[in-house]
């Protein structure tokens, strides 16, 4: 089950360095979201739709450009996973929805990369059901199908635990302060994937 790191949902809803939503495209782009949107749950899921679907992984579009905040992602047009998820943390945050980041601990690549690292992702709650969920607005392609889903999780990514990897059900308030740390020490994307979060401060992953 899905759980808060802290009882206090207003530590959702803050701004931040990160979760930069006092930006002015942010909360444009949010308005025009939830204009368009039915209810609240709907607003979520046009949020996260937007989010997954316009701004292309920066792997998978070739872009070696490091972003992080939610604005920089906004303004490049793609990020990878962890900036993804800032932008739709900022773009819920300001328009009252709690929102999070959650981490799964996953082998990069079974073939050509078989080391642990860490993808980032959402938990957002959603008061018409009274509950958190994850949603992952990673890029969908081929081998990756996720969608918004209430009942049953439809993630980018299935856990093996057969491979030591790690589903961590948490919703957290901030990004972890060690994956920040990582980009904060590379200027590329290249150079960060040489360099992926290994290791979570919050979890004593470390």
């Amino acid at each position: 089950m899905v759980e808060p790191y802290v009882d206090d949902i207003d530590r959702y809803l803050e701004a931040s360095k990160i979760i930069d939503y006092n930006n002015d495209n942010i909360r444009r782009v949010a308005d025009g979201l939830y204009d368009k949107s039915a209810s609240e749950t709907d607003f979520v899921r046009n949020a996260y739709e937007y989010v997954r679907d316009e701004f292309p992984h920066s792997a998978d579009a070739g872009k070696d450009e490091l972003l992080c905040t939610a604005s920089e992602v906004l303004a490049a047009g793609h990020g990878i996973c962890f900036a993804k998820s800032h932008l739709l943390a900022a773009i819920l945050r300001y328009k009252g929805i709690p929102a999070g980041l959650c981490y799964q601990k996953l082998i990069l690549d079974d073939e050509t990369a078989p080391y642990l690292i860490y993808h980032g992702l959402n938990g957002v709650y959603l008061s018409e059901f009274d509950r958190w969920i994850r949603l992952d607005a990673r890029e969908n392609r081929a081998d990756v199908n996720a969608q918004f889903s209430v009942e049953e999780e439809k993630l980018a990514f299935s856990v093996r635990e057969e491979y030591n990897e790690i589903d961590i059900e948490t919703v957290f308030s901030e990004p972890d302060k060690e994956i920040i740390k990582v980009f904060e020490r590379c200027g590329t994307r290249t150079e960060l994937w040489a360099n992926l979060p290994s290791r979570l401060a919050y979890t004593g992953d470390l």
